[in-house]
């Protein structure tokens, strides 16, 4: 594997988001619109962690081979970050979706709280870099116990997010690569952008032979996505054509 240096990560801000369960990621990842709501302040310090259970090694063998195969038991994830936002939606998220609000305005503690779920959204930048951890469908619910350490730093409610399987999809959730993800789609604007979210510009317009444009029908005047070498490019309908339609 090559260096990458635009693949490192050190995380200057970031954000955590919620939306209907099945949501699709967003296209801009650092401007994610309705339904996706972020859940309010986080940890600056215990910003986020994954821990996972499961995937025990067994080794099958044959009479012949006593060490034929290894065979992996399920794996199951959960992600975690501490809420700083004692609201009701953030308490909600800490004692369970089904906790009340009760006629003085306080929220109740359910005796059998039931998790949010939802879809997930993590998203951290690194200067011009971003990376997202994306699951379609997920149970969010307290990760730990509350402890009010001190008077100087902000309290939290540990929160445990754990990713599930949605629909057909043989994944629980998807993590976006840094140093480049390659663009396989191209869509109409002044200026354009390329999908997946977070992919790069072609290097040129040879580059964007494979490139799949919306809408496949001829780009209206003036519409145009931006290369690598900084020159434009459009779709007449047919090819790629250098310039702005």
């Amino acid at each position: 594997m090559a260096l990458n240096d635009n693949a490192t990560l050190v995380i200057g801000s970031g954000n955590f988001l919620t939306a209907p369960v099945g949501t699709d990621i967003p296209d801009d990842l650092l401007v994610p619109t309705s339904p996706w709501d972020a859940v309010g302040h986080t940890s600056l310090e215990d910003i986020f962690s994954i821990t996972s259970e499961g995937g025990d090694a067994t080794v099958v063998g044959s009479l012949q081979s006593k060490s034929l195969r290894t065979k992996y038991s399920p794996r199951t994830e959960t992600m975690a970050f501490t809420l700083q936002q004692f609201d009701v939606p953030g308490l909600r998220l800490y004692y369970g979706s089904n906790a009340p609000i009760l006629p003085d305005g306080s929220v109740g503690v359910p005796q059998d709280p039931a998790p949010t779920v939802c879809a997930f959204l993590a998203v951290f930048v690194d200067g011009e870099n971003y990376f997202a951890i994306y699951a379609p469908k997920a149970e969010i619910y307290r990760a730990d116990d509350v402890s009010f350490g001190d008077t100087e730093s902000l309290a939290g409610l540990p929160l445990g997010v754990k990713p599930m399987s949605y629909g057909s999809n043989s994944w629980t959730y998807a993590i976006t690569p840094l140093g480049g993800t390659e663009a396989i789609g191209a869509t109409a604007g002044t200026p354009g952008f390329f999908t997946p979210s977070g992919a790069l510009a072609p290097d040129n317009l040879a580059g964007l032979a494979g490139v799949i444009a919306t809408p496949t029908s001829a780009w209206t005047t003036g519409q145009y996505v931006t290369l690598g070498d900084i020159s434009t490019a459009h779709w007449n309908g047919t090819a790629w054509v250098a310039g702005a339609a």
